[in-house]
C-alpha cells in the first residue's frame, strides 16, 4: 500500500513543529505516538505548533492523535496546542470534530519551522492497529456528542473483534 503522506517534526528551544504532509493516515500513527511519548516526557516543553497548512487529507485515526497531544497537553503543561490550518476542507473537518474546543487553530502559515526531520513509517501489527484506531476514535468521542454518535458503531464492532 503506497502512503503518500508523510510527518516532519521539528524541537527548537522547547518549542515542536509536527508538520503533516500529503494524505496522513493510521500507517503514521505508529510512529508519531511513540513520538508523543517522547515529547510529553521532554521537561523542556514549552509549546506544540501542528501545521496542518500542506495537509491534502487526514483519516480520523491520525485526528485522534491529534487530538490526544490537546489533552496531554492541557493535562501535562496546562496549555492548549496550535494548529494551523489554511485549507477550508480541512479547517472545516477540524471543526467539525470540535477542535476548536481543545486547539488554537489558525489559518497563517508558519515562517520558519526549523530543520523538519521525518518520522519513519513503523510497521504494527494488526493488533496493534486496532488499538491505536480504537484508542484514537475514543478520544475523538470524548470531545464532543456528535464524535460519540458519529464512531459509536465503529468502536463497538472494533471492541467486538
Amino acid at each position: 500500500m503506497s502512503n503518500s503522506g508523510k510527518i516532519l517534526v521539528a524541537k527548537k528551544n522547547g518549542v515542536y513543529v509536527l508538520k503533516f504532509v500529503g494524505d496522513v493516515r493510521l500507517t503514521l500513527c505508529t510512529a508519531l505516538d511513540i513520538f508523543l511519548e517522547r515529547m510529553m516526557s521532554d521537561l523542556e516543553l514549552k509549546a506544540v505548533f501542528i501545521d496542518l497548512a500542506d495537509t491534502d487529507g487526514i483519516d480520523s485515526t491520525s485526528l485522534g492523535f491529534l487530538a490526544k497531544i490537546s489533552i496531554l497537553t492541557k493535562k501535562y503543561c496546562n496549555w492548549i496546542p496550535t494548529i494551523i490550518s489554511v485549507n477550508k476542507d480541512i479547517t472545516r473537518i477540524l471543526l467539525s470534530m470540535g477542535f476548536d474546543s481543545v486547539f488554537h487553530i489558525v489559518e497563517s502559515r508558519l515562517d520558519d519551522a526549523g530543520s523538519l526531520h521525518k518520522l519513519p513509517i513503523l510497521e504494527s501489527s494488526e493488533e496493534e492497529a486496532r488499538e491505536r484506531v480504537v484508542e484514537a476514535h475514543k478520544i475523538l468521542m470524548g470531545l464532543n456528542d456528535e464524535n460519540r454518535e458519529r464512531f459509536k458503531e465503529l468502536i463497538d464492532m472494533l471492541e467486538g473483534q
